[in-house]
């Protein structure tokens, strides 16, 4: 049973790694099969949007005959309740873990997992979380409405604040003032009665780190859009609401302050660049010592050269000052498509711990598309399996770039007011397809 257990556990963690999906995220160590963390990004266009949230599962041995046991970590340290099902000590209230009494047919099967879980989590992260509370559903008073809106707000506010913020800043080890702290401070969600979740609590275990900062830089100008609207709601200073459903350990309690939100963003973006810009020199260095990631960068370079070659493919890659650590990629844009005529700089910085860290990829030329954030970074998924091949990326932000007809999905929206016209109606289709070509034009005329 044990066995069996133990294999159907490692498929699921396999099954959910090679999904593409943008918006989960599962992982484990290599000696503990039976406890996993999971991410949720939270869903767009509820007050938990594009917010990181995570999740402890420990699995028993009658595990798929019986559920895991699943804990919240993003607590603020067993202060912050997320949800009506959420609570602020970790517990999860889901019918099918058993933890919440369900309508006959809704408790736990074999047949359900690890991922069906997840999507149950995430469910709950709706436009109005507040309806989740039993006894809610049809809350149509007066009083309940501005109830249900105070809710949304400060969710909101404490889902970038708390998820988004303090999880960037303790992963970058700085401060709310954006200066680096003389050591790394525990992150408060993580404060959850770890010891019952982790064997090894000593060795901090922070899976998602490098997968966070990257998808900060993806939905950065979505995280500023949803403080301008949080400032446009409710004054700074104002004491956040309490619900009826609340108690006095079980509760979301504080006050606004998005204006040093807004401004932690930014120290946050500001920091993360910096970073980047700091691989180049420790690369140097990498290389200087003939590192086996600078050596193995070296040759995916070489290989990258003659593979364009081969095809005789108008793009090019070049070393940036002979540094293995950063690739400039020339991508030419593709005949009969809006992109004909184009001609784009593309800067690759790799990490000295790559494939650990996945390479960081920004357009130094300006483009007007809506997989392509304000600031040059692309939107873009790479399989698990090829994380250590360079040329992996290339041709997934290339595919990206040029895909003709993509799928909606919101969680793509890394260039917000590009996405809204690609989606938008016939009208706006035609104004993005302008300002698309108008940017490749330029992209010519600034050689």
């Amino acid at each position: 049973m044990a066995d069996q257990s133990v294999f159907r556990i490692t498929k699921e963690l396999s099954d959910l790694q090679k999904n593409s999906d943008l918006s989960l995220a599962v992982t484990c160590r290599d000696i503990d099969v039976r406890n996993v963390k999971a991410l949720i990004i939270g869903p767009h266009e509820t007050p938990y949007a594009y917010g990181f949230f995570e999740f402890a599962f420990k699995f028993n041995k009658d595990y798929p005959r019986k559920s895991p046991n699943v804990t919240a970590l993003t607590t603020n340290g067993g202060r912050c309740r997320f949800n009506p099902n959420i609570y602020s000590n970790g517990r999860v209230c889901l019918s099918i873990l058993g933890t919440w009494r369900g309508e006959r047919g809704e408790e736990w099967s074999a047949a359900q997992g690890l991922e069906s879980i997840l999507l149950s989590i995430q469910s709950l992260m709706s436009a109005n979380p507040y309806e989740n509370e039993p006894g809610f559903e049809d809350a149509n008073e007066p009083s309940d409405k501005k109830n249900q809106k105070d809710y949304i707000q400060k969710i909101r506010h404490e889902t970038i604040r708390i998820s988004v913020i303090q999880r960037l800043e303790e992963y970058l080890s700085i401060g709310a003032d954006g200066n680096v702290t003389t050591q790394g401070t525990s992150r408060e969600g993580y404060e959850t009665d770890l010891d019952t979740i982790e064997d090894d609590a000593a060795v901090p275990f922070e899976p998602f780190k490098d997968l966070c900062k990257r998808r900060f830089l993806w939905y950065y100008e979505s995280y500023l859009a949803s403080v301008q609207k949080g400032k446009e709601e409710v004054k700074d200073g104002t004491l956040f609401a309490r619900m009826p459903f609340e108690g006095s350990s079980n509760t979301m309690d504080g006050k606004f302050n998005y204006s040093e939100l807004e401004k932690r963003l930014r120290n946050i973006k500001k920091a993360l660049d910096e970073e980047t810009e700091g691989w180049a020199t420790e690369g140097l260095s990498a290389k200087a010592k003939e590192s086996t990631v600078a050596v193995n960068l070296q040759r995916q370079y070489d290989q990258v050269v003659e593979h364009f070659k081969k095809l005789e493919a108008p793009h090019s890659v070049e070393l940036e000052d002979q540094n293995p650590f950063v690739w400039i990629l020339t991508y030419f844009g593709k005949p009969m498509t809006n992109l004909d005529g184009g001609l784009f700089r593309i800067r690759l910085c790799f990490s000295p711990r790559f494939p650990e860290e996945q390479p960081r990829i920004r357009f130094e030329t300006r483009i007007f598309h809506h997989r392509i954030a304000a600031d040059g970074t692309p939107c873009f998924s790479t399989p698990q399996s090829r994380r250590d091949d360079v040329r992996s990326y290339i041709d997934a932000v290339i595919d990206a770039l040029e895909e003709e007809q993509p799928p909606y999905d919101p969680r793509t929206i890394v260039n917000p007011e590009a996405f809204k016209l690609y989606w938008g109606s016939s009208e706006d289709r035609k104004m993005y397809n302008r300002r698309l070509r108008r940017s490749v034009q330029q992209s010519m005329e600034n050689l």
